[in-house]
């Protein structure tokens, strides 16, 4: 698991975010915003 720093104000004693798709953690299926966060790859161009 990949974790990087990062503080979350209103939750108490969460430090840390998960890195998704790095290392042993899955990427989220159909991410289409943010994609890098989540470890979603680039959608294929649709075909006209």
């Amino acid at each position: 698991m990949l974790l990087r720093g990062g503080r979350v104000k209103d939750l108490p004693g969460v430090r840390y975010h998960m890195v998704r798709g790095a290392l042993d953690t899955q990427g989220v299926k159909d991410r289409k915003q943010a994609r890098s966060k989540y470890g979603a790859k680039r959608a294929k161009a649709a075909k006209k």
